[in-house]
């Protein structure tokens, strides 16, 4: 018995460990198929940390709102609910005071903060497409984020058209999607 608890230990501690290797392995070849160059993408990623590290030293948009952003090749999504445009507007020029270079896609919608219930449906709806995306032949999903608000299913990435138009089409025909928003930028094929 006392042998077997150590490996049993060890056991589950390399279990833990080939999920890391996993996690890891999907990530780099992430990284390696991203269009964006690795300090974009640390930027990119740098940015995101920064934006919302912003909006919640606003006491009003951290209480009020339910808002949050994704950068993609220095361009920005925001996404999310205000109550009002004011608490809206104050989250966008919060973002530009930044710098952080791209263009600002503004889709906050004004109503009251997504309910748990509705941010976790939402989160089911990003695995549901993102799985329908892998089983997609000729989809390159690693340069494809997907984030759903709301119901709404945003597309960001720096992609070819084809790929774009494939991705949207498994978005679009996926249940509990009511509406997809392509937020792409084009490279030639």
């Amino acid at each position: 018995m006392r042998t077997l608890l150590p490996l049993m230990a060890i056991l589950l501690m390399l279990q833990g460990c080939a999920g890391a290797v996993m996690v890891g392995a999907v990530g780099g070849a992430m990284m390696v198929n991203d269009e964006r160059s690795l300090k974009t993408q640390l930027d990119d990623t740098n940015a995101d940390f920064n934006i919302a590290s912003a909006l919640s030293s606003h006491d009003d948009l951290k209480n009020q709102a339910n808002i949050s952003a994704v950068v993609m090749n220095t361009n920005v999504l925001m996404i999310g609910q205000a109550p009002n445009s004011m608490l809206r507007d104050k989250a966008i020029r919060t973002v530009q005071a930044l710098n952080i270079g791209g263009k600002i896609h503004n889709q906050i919608r004004i109503g009251n903060p997504t309910s748990f219930t509705t941010r976790s449906n939402d989160s089911w709806i990003t695995t549901k497409v993102k799985s329908r995306m892998l089983s997609e032949d000729g989809l390159d999903v690693t340069k494809i984020k997907v984030v759903t608000e709301n119901g709404e299913v945003f597309l960001v990435g720096l992609v070819e058209r084809s790929q774009a138009d494939l991705a949207v089409d498994v978005a679009r025909n996926t249940a509990g999607v009511r509406k997809v928003i392509k937020v792409f930028e084009y490279v030639k094929p």
